[in-house]
């Protein structure tokens, strides 16, 4: 601090005032959700009790957690803007940029080794599918999104429904048809894509709000139309018994003919576990390096330029109609992918899980990641699916909140706090920063033919 400034002291009355003001605002929104709870009786009657403790203790909760930010948090920030902006990013940082994607690729690869060497044979399938697998599907699909939300800026609430055509395509035409999983991918793939033209033509002419509107529901005609056309669909009950994928042919069971069998190793459910997850990881890296490759052609500069502004984009001769196609119809591309492969891990589909919940929640992982940004994605993707899963293994919390405590209630309360916390603390995403896709590295001359002098 400069000579002579006075030195800013800490308001503890205001602080103080405004932790019990948030306090009090925590109590009246938590009480309907928190502070009571109804179950039904072995006479089928409606009870209602409360749970005081639960709800004060996440009451002083919250109240501490301001008090600390407006004591520690809030002079510390205002400390640091004080400070002048270094003209040149850190070292640190640089190397973090450099280094960053090649370790995290390398992680991923050698994570189903790494789970089996700390939790056994036994242990590992967890860990591999509910969290490996099932972030790296969240992964993907934020990345298809990212096209279409991110790079495009085309607000898409309907995704999840070309996440439900790749899924009943799969499972329809391998049931009916017993076509193998290799074929049935790329062809979920194509007939994804083609209803993201369907969906691409009638919002020609539509931005903001009004896109946002028609895309939510384009997502929810697609869900009722698998609901109600029960003899290709059946409804409700959804489609079972579909095909597992295959290596060359070998399957993944118990009998023979396994893959146990044939390689000479005992049974067990982890290997098709580590297929799947190969399969998965493959997929997310193939969109990845197409989305990369797609920022640097005329089609991806074209995307950006629509999402920074569409009359620019007009006025420089870009044809904004296949634009938002090509957008549309990669984007939905990629969620096909996932689609089928959803299908063929699960064995069994359903229209409870192709709901507008999912669109949100893929949503939610590309802004909150940044839109544009490929790592701030992933990030996002492995912060709310990953923080999501490992609030199953929290039962150390039944032992202050009480042997009734489900954390896994919780979640979507916690992941609303921590959005306005991110919105907050950085309202265009972890990574809000991206690279232009082309760079200009020497100087070059202007053809005659395109200036009026005759020379640039």
């Amino acid at each position: 601090m400069a000579a002579g400034a006075p030195e800013q002291r800490v308001p503890l009355a205001g602080a103080l005032r405004d932790a019990g003001f948030t306090a009090l605002l925590t109590f009246g929104l938590l009480l309907p959700l928190v502070g009571f709870q109804t179950y039904t009786d072995f006479r089928n009657n409606l009870v209602v009790t409360s749970r005081l403790p639960l709800l004060l203790s996440m009451v002083a909760v919250v109240a501490v957690g301001r008090l600390a930010y407006a004591l520690i948090v809030e002079p510390w920030l205002r400390q640091r803007r004080m400070k002048p902006v270094a003209a040149a990013p850190a070292p640190w940082r640089a190397a973090l940029a450099k280094w960053f994607a090649p370790c995290a690729i390398g992680f991923v690869i050698g994570y189903p080794p790494f789970v089996i060497l700390i939790n056994g044979f036994g242990g590992a399938v967890k860990w591999i599918d509910n969290f490996g697998i099932q972030i790296l599907i969240y992964v993907m699909l934020g990345w298809g999104l990212n096209i279409v939300v991110g790079l495009a800026g085309l607000l898409d609430l309907g995704y999840v429904a070309f996440y439900a055509v790749g899924a009943y395509s799969y499972a329809l035409l391998a049931k009916e048809f017993g076509f193998s999983f290799w074929l049935l991918l790329p062809l979920a793939g194509i007939l994804s894509s083609f209803w993201g033209v369907l969906l691409g033509f009638p919002v020609l002419r539509l931005r903001g709000d009004y896109l946002a509107i028609v895309t939510l529901a384009f997502g929810e005609i697609i869900r009722i139309v698998i609901i109600n056309w029960v003899d290709l669909t059946n409804g409700y009950a959804g489609i079972s018994g579909i095909p597992r994928p295959t290596l060359f042919g070998i399957p993944f069971n118990a009998d023979d003919d396994g893959f146990a069998a044939v390689f000479g190793l005992e049974f067990s459910p982890l290997y098709r576990v580590i297929f799947l997850y190969y399969i998965i990881l493959a997929l997310a890296l193939l969109t990845a390096f197409v989305t990369l490759r797609l920022r640097r052609l005329p089609v991806g500069r074209a995307w950006e330029a629509l999402r920074e502004d569409e009359i620019a984009c007009r006025s420089l001769g870009i044809n904004t109609t296949h634009t938002k196609l090509t957008a549309f119809a990669m984007g939905a591309m990629f969620a096909g992918f996932a689609g089928s492969f959803f299908a063929t891990r699960q064995g069994f589909i359903s229209p409870e899980s192709f709901t507008f919940l999912e669109s949100a929640t893929i949503l939610s992982i590309v802004v909150l990641g940044g839109m544009g940004s490929q790592i701030g994605v992933a990030i996002a993707a492995i912060a709310m699916i990953g923080g999501t899963e490992i609030m199953r293994e929290l039962d150390f919390l039944k032992e202050i909140f009480g042997p009734t405590f489900d954390p896994t209630q919780y979640r979507m309360l916690l992941f609303g706090f921590a959005m306005v916390l991110i919105m907050i603390w950085r309202p265009r995403g972890l990574i809000s920063t991206r690279e232009p896709s082309v760079f200009l590295k020497e100087r070059r001359s202007i053809a005659a033919d395109l200036t009026n002098e005759g020379h640039g």
